[in-house]
């Protein structure tokens, strides 16, 4: 209210002035007279379209223009005269002070509507160039107009005056400027909110592709590039924009309908007037273009008359914004209540009546079929465009523009001295109504979402939602209308996917690419895929990131529990074994193996068996640490037990002379010490392993994207391999001493079963090494686990199983004299006669010189290495 109450202000002193010091001069050329006017203290202008004219006429102001003769819009003037005359009927508002008015017709015509404003700023008498002037401003407001073309050229003729222009229904954004148009007012929202909220409105529907034909005039050109840059920020594409306007070629319109045709989006977005439709429906249904889903401003969307119209349903379905539908007491009856009587002598309502009921008042003598007017005709009897009160909402705007006038003028009618501009003006409030304009000279934006429904082979408007620009942002636009068709240029990309756009096409038309492996998009349409976080892996569907699989040699798998199996037999056989050893200790076959490194092997056997459990199981500190030092611990007493069995057997064997006294230097005592020594070393390197670089649990996200592999790393990998190596070396030296012992007698030939064991040993630890650098995850366990299970059940087999055949299935070989073979008898019978004067164990170093003494130098050397390896071994 602050833009018009300056404005006023500025005209209220320049009529004050002009009436003591000057005149403001008319246009020159036949005077123009008002189509109804109205004499008051306070003249109110008005300018609307009462004709229009569908011909261009070349406005040169050198030739008079010709004649317009087209009805339409009268109700416009009705709602003005009905404000003025309520307003000079009020006691509060404007006392003593009668308001007139002076009403133009621009016929739609920007020319005349420019001669029409010059009149009511400078009155109609004739005048000279030599002349002065001598009257001032004929209004202090002016009403109007319809059209935005036509306001911005009347805006930009009359603001030099500053006289206020308030419109009712141009609504180009463009007339927001102040700079160009400083005394522009509106009772219309501006297109600046339409534009965006068709926007916003196409985009909840889904509608991405759209088409649009817009109207070649300021209003069409400017909505549209408001709605086309507020649709690209929402991501909604138009597949093309076409002008369009009803003094179009031929040619020109069938281009715009080929274009349409050969479209593929089925949405059209309609910034044109009710009379661009007329020209569009006939076009479309001589083309058989329909089925498209239209979308409309408010210049149409409520209009009966397009609706009355579109006698093909090309419309149908249509939705658009309007101007909220609002309630002024009496308009309604006021507009409907012409009474040609009550206005004689005036050409426009004669004009008007004719025109309404289709007859003459005065008819020529061959005129048969001319009806004539009555004046007595019944309005409630026609069904026309008069009688629809469809555009109710914009005649009460009429009704708010008068009003504001007449509520500026009484504060400056009621200020003793120089009234200051208000900042901050109270709203107006008209019928309950605010009513206020912004620093722009606009109101604020609201707007009913209408929707075409076919009822009973009529259509109605149904009010579907509301728009509201001084809403919050997420609650302007609401529209409670679900089912609706789909124009899209590609269908939505479903979560998982990602939109690729169309190369040289609008961002509307892409590709739907999958997420790649660890990426989701969790929602429809979306540009990009985000990367899981690292514990996490993207699904199936490429829509969620979930828990990555973790991964290790549980009890619980098939690959654990048989692992596990094979573990527990193989420590089950070596107790078994042990026991039988142990029952049978005192034959002659356990004692030729002797029976303490054979109980001390059994013993670091049935440890490999049990280590290898430390490797099934969740990863964890104690398990990573116990695992390999135990691994590495246990075999190498293991081994050391075996080496020191080769030893032995090597060097009796060897000690064939009489008198070699060579087991002295490896007797029980030094086969102790070397079984602690070698394996005190692994334990040295396995401490130092351990102090440097100890092994830890380890989540290896590597190997496999999709899953986590819980693992022990190794820590010093040279730690690791010291402790293998060692093993291997220590297998290696008795695989060697025992292939150099393999030609003993065939009836205790210990070597040989020594060196399969050691071969077998080799071979699995050899094997071992690629298959865990290349086996993957739980695997490279398992791989560790079966080579461990192999070697002990290789060493278990080869050493012990065959004397447990003899002790268990064949009992009758296990004889010294069976151990011996045939060829040895008699030194056989020289142990028989020795063990009936000596105990087992009572065996002395003479005791055996002595034997060897009373025997042949070939019997001595038997006896000798026999009574070594049964007694001393």
């Amino acid at each position: 209210m602050d833009s018009i109450f300056t404005l006023l202000h500025v005209v209220m002193t320049i009529i004050n002035f002009s009436s003591t010091n000057g005149t403001v001069c008319s246009l020159q050329g036949e005077p123009v007279y008002p189509q109804l006017f109205k004499d008051g203290d306070v003249i109110v202008g008005g300018i609307f379209p009462f004709h229009r004219s569908w011909e261009i006429t070349d406005m040169s102001y050198i030739v008079k223009p010709s004649t317009m003769n087209c009805m339409r819009t009268f109700q416009f003037s009705q709602s003005l005269i009905f404000a003025i005359e309520e307003i000079n009927n009020s006691s509060s508002l404007l006392p003593g002070v009668t308001l007139g008015y002076r009403l133009y017709d621009t016929c739609s015509s920007t020319a005349m509507g420019v001669r029409m404003a010059m009149a009511l700023v400078n009155g109609n008498e004739n005048s000279t160039l030599d002349e002065p002037c001598t009257k001032p401003a004929q209004v202090q407001a002016i009403i109007g107009e319809t059209q935005s073309s036509v306001s911005m050229a009347i805006a930009k003729s009359v603001g030099p005056f500053s006289i206020p222009l308030i419109s009712h229904y141009s609504t180009c954004e463009c007339l927001s400027d102040k700079k160009k148009y400083p005394s522009f007012l509106r009772t219309v929202p501006s297109d600046y909110y339409q534009s965006r909220a068709l926007a916003e409105m196409v985009k909840q529907f889904g509608w991405t592709w759209v088409g649009a034909i817009r109207r070649d005039d300021d209003y069409g050109n400017s909505g549209m590039a408001g709605f086309t840059e507020a649709a690209e920020q929402l991501g909604v594409c138009l597949e093309y924009s076409l002008p369009f306007f009803r003094t179009y070629s031929q040619e020109k319109v069938l281009r715009i309908i080929q274009q349409i045709k050969s479209s593929t989006s089925r949405v059209i977005v309609a910034f044109v007037t009710y009379w661009d439709l007329e020209i569009l429906l006939n076009v479309f249904y001589e083309h058989n273009i329909t089925g498209y889903q239209w979308v409309g401003t408010e210049s149409w969307i409520s209009d009966s008359t397009v609706a009355r119209l579109d006698k093909h349903k090309i419309l149908q379905g249509a939705i658009g914004l309007a101007i909220p539908k609002t309630t002024v007491t009496g308009l309604k009856d006021f507009i409907l209540d012409i009474n040609p009587l009550q206005s004689a002598g005036s050409d426009i309502f004669t004009e008007f009546w004719e025109t309404l009921f289709n007859c003459k008042y005065t008819v020529q003598n061959d005129s048969k079929d001319t009806t004539v007017c009555t004046g007595q005709e019944k309005l409630s009897e026609t069904n026309n465009a008069f009688t629809d009160l469809s555009l109710m909402p914009i005649f009460i705007n009429v009704y708010k523009a008068v009003y504001a006038v007449a509520h500026t003028l009484h504060n400056l009618l009621g200020c003793t001295q120089t009234c200051p501009t208000k900042k901050q003006p109270d709203p107006l409030t008209v019928n309950g109504e605010e009513v206020y304009f912004d620093k722009n000279g606009d109101p604020v934006a609201k707007y009913e979402i209408i929707n075409w429904q076919a009822i009973e082979n009529d259509i109605e408007f149904v009010n579907v939602g509301l728009y509201d620009s001084s809403f919050p942002v997420k609650i302007k636009l609401q529209i409670g209308l679900k089912k609706v068709p789909v124009s899209v240029c590609s269908e939505s990309c479903p979560p998982g996917t990602r939109k690729a756009v169309q190369k040289g096409k609008p961002i509307c038309c892409f590709d739907c690419i999958s997420c790649a492996e660890g990426e989701i998009s969790n929602m429809t349409d979306s540009i990009k895929c985000e990367q899981c976080y690292q514990d996490y892996w993207s699904n199936t569907h490429r829509n969620e990131c979930v828990k990555k699989e973790i991964e290790f040699l549980s009890y619980e798998e098939t690959m654990g529990i048989l692992l596990t199996a094979v573990s527990i037999i193989g420590t089950f056989l070596t107790i078994i074994i042990a026991i039988i050893f142990f029952r049978y200790k005192n034959t002659p076959i356990v004692k030729a193996n002797n029976s303490e490194l054979s109980f001390l092997l059994l013993f670091s056997l049935a440890l490999c068996f049990l280590c290898s459990l430390t490797f099934i199981g969740r990863p964890s500190e104690w398990s990573c640490v116990l695992r390999h030092t135990a691994f590495g611990i246990t075999f190498v007493l293991c081994i050391s037990c075996v080496l020191g069995k080769t030893i032995v057997v090597l060097m009796a064997f060897r000690a064939t002379l009489p008198g070699s006294n060579v087991m002295k230097w490896f007797g029980p005592l030094q086969q102790r010490l070397s079984v602690v020594a070698f394996t005190l070393i692994q334990v040295l390197i396995c401490i130092l392993w351990l102090t440097t670089s100890p092994p830890f649990p380890f989540k290896n996200i590597k190997h496999y994207k999709e899953k986590i592999i819980l693992e022990c790393q190794l820590g010093s990998a040279v730690g690791f391999w010291a402790v293998l190596g060692y093993i291997g070396f220590l297998a290696l030296l008795c695989f060697v001493l025992a292939f150099l012992a393999r030609k003993l007698p065939d009836n205790f030939n210990e070597a040989k079963f020594i060196t399969f064991s050691m071969l077998i040993f080799c071979a699995v630890w050899i094997t071992f090494i690629p298959a865990y650098v290349s086996s993957p995850g739980k695997f490279t366990v398992a791989v560790e686990i079966f080579a461990i299970l192999a070697s002990s059940f290789g060493l278990l087999f080869c050493i012990f199983l065959p004397k447990c055949y003899i002790i268990i299935v064949k009992p009758e070989n296990n004889t010294k004299k069976q151990i011996m073979g045939k060829e040895n008898s008699g030194t056989v019978e020289l142990l028989q006669q020795a063990e009936e004067h000596f105990v087992e164990g009572a065996f002395k170093e003479n005791t055996v010189i002595f034997l060897v003494k009373n025997a042949s130098s070939k019997d001595a050397s038997q006896l000798s290495t026999i009574v070594i390896i049964s007694l001393r071994v």
